[in-house]
């Protein structure tokens, strides 16, 4: 199927399953879907079985959407208690689509769980409530993770709320990532499992092969990934800088952020070191995965040069969990880790000009075809190891597939066959009962106003534009925002003013310093720093002291 006829399938509202092998561009398909919603303004719940992959597609996890958190079970009492909380209520009651993204990762018991909690919120038997469902993913890649004591997982595909979807099946079969020809016989060929002779002779051609580019490594654990990396940055002469991971919140939530987070708890860098970007923000240039070399690195300051060139200043990030739009727990620290190693499991979803494969050490069926579909071609490979269990795939995903495909075919005919002014009526009918109208919304006093954008990430150049006030007002907004609660997180901030200046103007409040009980007084500060820095920059940084 090509990427046009599953789009034209999707804007039917059926129900759909996403699929096709590494590469073939169900990322890019899911993305132009939903920018298709977005610009109906239709209400959607974005979100993937993990962390990482939730990031890629600007969403959260399903967990955290659908308010199951870690839980592997519903009582009557517990699922009265989340189809009570309000934010879980609210965005649920709205969504018309639901997008799951990596659905070969999500246990099939949770997915049932999901489906009751929608249907109780919804108050509706229909799967997921009737909500038009979205299934992205491959179930040739790594399944759901087992946990310690657990018996034996199976794949969303058992789950009963997966077959009462009657799910039309999407297959791409086009190939986006390897354009190498006797690369795709391979990854087809594992895929298929049907590895031949011939295809291990090419592989073992890849043995121990340098590449042009610096490869990064993949192992299928930890423990190596961690090894690797501390010792590259050890042969590294300079001075090593340590940054502290921030967080705030109750315990067991901080903890389940720190699990979802690439980032680590204490980032180690020098200057020199191979980073990768663990979090997406187009404004400044990275995704999950961009690569780069620290060329800077000091206090609170890092500095990155991309594979591409691009220098990026970073800045930290926030990870939150919210409920009732408040934040219960966050976690802040640079959005970078090591990159020379990086484990199988975390870089699904990525595409890499070069890699060092180590599969000596799998343990899971699918772990080397996830491994070797990282790359986009021969050249870029290099193997350091195979074992027996690396060439393997799961039988019944095997069997499965063959079906997916024919099913495939099916609604590729249907939808080709259809006439245009039908499906044209089906695009429209479906855009009709998923648009919404926009409520009109109670009207906020101003300092609320100015609260609600702070919620929402905006910085303050937006803010003072956005609202058309001066910045002084809106530094009045934030300064009594501040004083009803001396918690509140204002840390985006940071980023309306240069580092270097945040550390003058943080030093001379801290040098005139203030009696005990009292507040920090400008005009001696400004006396200090002369005309160097107007009264807006040091008020600015007097709300962090």
């Amino acid at each position: 199927m090509t990427q046009k006829e599953a789009l034209d399938i999707l804007k039917t509202g059926r129900n759909v399953f996403l699929t096709g092998a590494a590469g073939s561009g169900k990322t890019y398909v899911l993305r132009e879907y939903i920018n298709y919603l977005q610009s109906l303004d239709a209400s959607i719940g974005i979100t993937a079985s993990t962390g990482i992959a939730a990031t890629h597609m600007g969403g959260v996890t399903i967990h955290s959407w659908s308010g199951i958190g870690i839980k592997d079970s519903l009582s009557k009492s517990e699922l009265a208690e989340i189809a009570e909380k309000k934010h879980i209520k609210n965005k649920i009651q709205k969504a018309s689509v639901l997008v799951l993204d990596e659905i070969s990762m999500l246990h099939h018991y949770r997915l049932d769980l999901i489906d009751k909690v929608i249907k109780e919120i919804k108050n509706s038997p229909e799967p997921f409530g009737g909500m038009q469902v979205v299934f992205c993913g491959d179930f040739f890649q790594l399944p759901p993770v087992r946990r310690a004591g657990e018996g034996e997982v199976f794949f969303a595909f058992h789950s009963e709320s997966w077959k009462n979807l009657k799910l039309k099946i999407c297959y791409l079969s086009e190939q986006h990532r390897q354009s190498d020809v006797e690369y795709l016989k391979v990854l087809n060929s594992i895929r298929e499992n049907t590895v031949s002779e011939e295809i291990m002779e090419i592989l073992k051609k890849r043995f121990d092969k340098n590449v042009e580019i610096e490869p990064t490594k993949l192992y299928s654990h930890n423990k190596n990934v961690n090894a690797e990396n501390e010792a590259k940055l050890s042969k590294i002469s300079g001075k090593t800088h340590e940054y502290e991971m921030q967080e705030r919140g109750r315990k067991p939530l901080v903890e389940a952020l720190k699990k979802s987070c690439l980032a680590p708890e204490v980032l180690r860098l020098k200057v020199g070191a191979k980073v990768m970007f663990v979090k997406n923000n187009f404004e400044e240039g990275f995704v999950n995965g961009t690569l780069g070399t620290v060329i800077k690195c000091g206090f609170e300051e890092i500095q990155i040069k991309t594979l591409s060139g691009k220098i990026i200043d970073a800045e930290r990030e926030v990870w939150r969990i919210e409920e009732d739009g408040r934040s219960k727990a966050e976690i802040i620290q640079y959005p970078l880790r090591l990159a020379w190693a990086i484990t199988v499991h975390k870089s699904q979803g990525m595409s890499l000009d070069a890699a060092e494969v180590d599969l000596s050490g799998s343990f899971e069926k699918g772990m080397g075809y996830v491994a070797l579909s990282r790359v986009r071609s021969l050249e870029g490979l290099s193997i350091k190891g195979l074992n027996g269990m690396a060439m393997q795939v799961n039988e019944e995903v095997l069997e499965l597939d063959n079906k997916f495909k024919e099913l495939s075919k099916t609604n590729a005919f249907h939808i080709n066959t259809m006439g245009e002014e039908k499906l044209s009526k089906m695009h429209g009918e479906f855009a009709e009962k998923i648009r919404r109208e926009k409520p009109k919304e109670k009207k906020l006093d101003t300092v609320s106003e100015t609260k609600k954008m702070l919620d929402e990430g905006l910085s303050l150049k937006d803010i003072v534009k956005e609202r058309g006030l001066k910045l002084g007002t809106i530094l009045d907004h934030i300064e009594k925002i501040k004083e009803k609660n001396q918690n509140y997180n204002i840390y985006n901030l940071r980023g309306s003013i240069t580092k270097n200046k945040f550390k003058e103007i943080y030093n001379a409040f801290r040098k005139v310093g203030v009696s005990e009980g009292e507040r920090y007084k400008l005009a001696p500060v400004k006396d200090l720093l002369g005309s160097k820095y107007s009264y807006e920059d040091l008020r600015l940084v007097r709300l962090f002291l």
